[in-house]
């Protein structure tokens, strides 16, 4: 049995995710990570590679913690109408329970926090990482429109991304959502949805 990290990999990524939140993404540097962490230099090379590493591992856990909770509730839900309601619901609640996450998805494109360009295998991962999304996208397209085409596509997406990112993006900067804003979005998605039928 291997033995037990000495750094744990969260509280690097932690340090790395609240070093270009607070400083900006240049400030993210090996040192500067290793420094607020508590880790040598040493381990975060051996473990991530280089800087560009400790990035896009920080940006792909908060976007595997979005996707878990976003397609976990759509997966629950057998109506299309309702899994896009409760799509939306989870993003604000990934908004509530992990704001400092939810900053750097909202905030921050990973080419601007990346030295160079994403490589051939974040690319791959990065698609297998939608693909249970995306499959979501195409049932409720069917479910609600009867087709999965082009346009029904953009609307679910309408419905369930860009309405509760854009209220996300708005309020990630204040210390609380509002306590209407769920009754609202929801009801925004309904309507957006059936609006179309």
């Amino acid at each position: 049995m291997a033995p037990p990290r000495k750094h744990d990999t969260d509280v690097i990524l932690d340090a790395a995710r609240t070093l270009v939140l607070r400083d900006g993404p240049r400030a993210a540097s090996v040192a500067a990570i290793a420094e607020a962490s508590g880790a040598p230099v040493g381990t975060l090379y051996h473990r991530f590679g280089n800087r560009n590493g400790v990035v896009i591992a920080a940006w792909l856990r908060a976007l595997e913690r979005f996707q878990t909770g976003v397609v976990n509730a759509a997966v629950a839900q057998p109506d299309p109408i309702e899994a896009a309601v409760a799509m939306t619901t989870a993003s604000l609640t990934f908004g509530r329970e992990l704001p400092e996450d939810a900053k750097l998805l909202l905030n921050l494109r990973l080419r601007d926090l990346l030295d160079g360009t994403p490589d051939t295998e974040f690319n791959e991962r990065l698609a297998v990482m939608n693909e249970p999304l995306f499959a979501e996208f195409h049932r409720i397209a069917r479910g609600v429109f009867g087709s999965d085409g082009e346009r029904e596509l953009d609307a679910v997406r309408r419905a369930v991304v860009d309405l509760p990112y854009g209220a996300l993006r708005r309020f990630a900067q204040t210390a609380s959502f509002p306590d209407w804003l769920d009754d609202d979005l929801t009801a925004a998605t309904r309507t957006l949805l059936t609006a179309q039928r």
